[in-house]
């Protein structure tokens, strides 16, 4: 039985236990249940507030300063959540993992993207943003004189999930509305608060401690690899190939690259040597590409006769040859154009020079020079200046055509063919080994608040430094758990420093390895949580603060139009609003699935 079997009956015999109590009025008058949720009033609290809120001119400025801030992310998410779902309708996206519903819930091991290795660190972020954000309204209720009737704990059977701050409503409702709206407001300001110190601490001396393990680092295999079937899996860090140490993932490929025989022996960090005899696994073929045949997973045996089982061997036989035959061992046999598999872009260069506009090329020489693979390309193109004309052979539509193509430049000042290349030949990926790389050091760096020369610092704007710098390394921290799906180039999420990468990281110092890599993540999930706790509470619907905030907003404006009925209008503005912005969410969650 797993674990997750064990828990799931364990709540369901607590659940058991607590409505037998409540049904019987077994159980004290502080607690009271609904379904497995136990919920622990006190007004002890009180006293805590009203020594916390000694400084109330302070505290009245805070709340004015978070009423500003959580009134612009109101409105922000206002307009995202429209325009998103208004894009979802015009153009529906293909059903994803980003957008599953299941994913949207705060539960590891139901969400894709929260597994169960950081379950605690998840509760423990769940449980501070719960806390920080109800403390907040308590303590500005104490402030703008508003009595709290109680307070407490929330809990899933002995999990502390969150906490609450239950408002006299007879008082509130006598409070005006610039004291309700600073209270409302001030749960989510403590939230961003959070954001921020968790993130100054992790993007500084604690991301600063950690360092990335030496080796080859072999964050997943492919199935029917050389590498699988050698024993090699998830979370071994290769340390030698061949008797050549290797320090990282570059020199792990290249001494995989230099060695010539089918054999070769690989020691692992333990000390552990591991005989791999390498052939040719097919790990992807573009969708076009005149390969697509050979399907993924196959085994490529052969190129124009000659055996191939490695990278280095594939490359050798097509060098020669701008048209090969490639069979597989379950006897499939292409005859196609070998060289780099192009998409053409509209309006770029390329297409402005004669190659068509949205289609597929292989290009297979560029200024005499032989392309036999997508790398040749990218590196042919970096060896030359925007500006620069060269002639580009390319097998369009099975006939080979010669092109003159003046390249244009790039933001960053390199040479701009103005096509997507596929990496490969024609297309094809393949591996000899069969490891799929762990990029530690790009995990390293965005933990650190580092964005730049990353997809996601293009996709937030580049390069920046000080304060702007800062709150794109949170931007992208947002984007770590589904990380793969933002940039492709990274072909893991980052959960944290747990499950299989935590072999490939080190800490510098005498604090033992566990405790800063818990420690961090602790920090991640916290800051991460508190973030999307902040802008879910500001989505202007009812019963979240947003919502209360809108009512408040309403208010004020009707206050000031010639009308009899102001109450009636505001609830027409607060229950339009509010229905808007729930068919948003539910458009943006299930719309793909069900217009797609």
């Amino acid at each position: 039985m797993d674990i997750w079997t064990v828990l799931g009956v364990a709540l369901l015999a607590y659940w058991a236990g607590v409505s037998w109590a409540k049904a019987r009025n077994l159980l004290p008058s502080f607690a009271s249940a609904t379904g497995p949720i136990l919920t622990l009033h006190t007004k002890r609290g009180k006293r805590l507030l009203e020594w916390a809120a000694t400084p109330e001119r302070f505290w009245r400025a805070w709340g004015n300063f978070g009423l500003g801030v959580a009134l612009v992310v109101a409105a922000g998410t206002l307009f995202m959540l429209i325009t998103s779902a208004a894009s979802t309708l015009a153009n529906p996206p293909a059903p994803s993992a980003v957008n599953q519903p299941r994913n949207a819930l705060v539960i590891p091991g139901v969400s894709d993207f929260m597994p169960p290795s950081v379950a605690a660190e998840i509760v423990v972020g769940l449980f501070v943003g719960m806390v920080v954000h109800e403390f907040g309204h308590g303590l500005l209720c104490r402030v703008e004189g508003i009595e709290v009737d109680s307070m407490g704990a929330v809990l899933l059977a002995v999990l502390p999930i969150g906490a609450f701050v239950q408002p006299d409503e007879e008082s509130q409702r006598n409070a005006d509305r610039g004291s309700q709206a600073r209270m409302f407001a001030a749960g989510v300001t403590n939230n961003f608060l959070v954001v921020v110190v968790a993130f100054a601490l992790l993007f500084g001396p604690v991301a600063g401690a950690v360092g990335v393990a030496s080796g080859g680092l072999v964050g997943d295999v492919y199935d029917g690899s050389a590498a699988a079937a050698a024993g090699v899996g998830a979370g071994d860090r290769v340390t030698e190939v061949a008797g050549t140490p290797v320090a990282n993932n570059s020199e792990f490929q290249q001494a995989l690259h230099d060695a010539e025989s089918r054999e070769v022996t690989v020691t692992l960090a333990g000390g552990e040597q591991v005989r791999v005899d390498r052939h040719l696994l097919v790990t992807g073929v573009a969708a076009d590409s005149p390969l697509a045949d050979l399907d993924t997973g196959s085994v490529l045996t052969e190129v124009n006769d000659t055996e191939v089982y490695t990278q280095a061997g594939l490359e050798a036989a097509v060098q020669n040859r701008t048209v090969a035959t490639f069979e597989t061992a379950n006897g499939t046999s292409v005859t196609a154009p070998a060289g780099a598999f192009v998409t053409i872009v509209p309006n770029a260069p390329a297409d402005e020079h004669g190659l068509p506009a949205e289609d597929d090329v292989i290009v297979t020489r560029m200024g005499g020079e032989r392309i036999a693979t997508g790398g040749n390309m990218r590196d042919a193109l970096a060896a030359r200046e925007p500006g620069e004309t060269v002639t580009v052979e390319a097998y369009v539509n099975g006939t080979v055509e010669s092109y003159e193509v003046t390249l244009g430049e790039q933001d960053d000042g390199s040479s701009y063919f103005g096509g997507v290349i596929a990496p490969g030949v024609s297309g094809l990926t393949a591996s000899g080994f069969g490891a799929q790389l762990y990029p530690a050091e790009a995990f390293l760096t965005l933990v650190s608040g580092n964005v730049d020369g990353t997809g996601l610092g293009l996709l937030l704007g580049g390069a920046a430094s000080g304060l702007v710098g800062f709150l794109q390394g949170i931007a992208a921290a947002l984007f770590l758990p589904l990380l793969s799906l933002i940039d492709p180039t990274l072909a893991f999420n980052f959960p944290g420093f747990a499950g299989v990468n935590e072999n490939f990281y080190v800490v510098d110092g005498v604090v033992p390895d566990a405790a800063v890599f818990v420690f961090a993540n602790v920090l991640l999930w916290t800051g991460w949580i508190n973030l999307n706790l902040a802008f879910f509470n500001c989505i202007p619907a009812f019963p979240l603060d947003g919502g209360h905030l809108l009512r408040t907003v309403a208010e004020a404006v009707t206050a000031r139009l010639p009308i009899s009925d102001r109450q009636a209008v505001t609830r027409a503005i607060t229950t339009s609003i509010g229905l808007t912005m729930l068919a948003s969410l539910v458009i943006m969650f299930f719309g793909p699935q069900l217009l797609s």
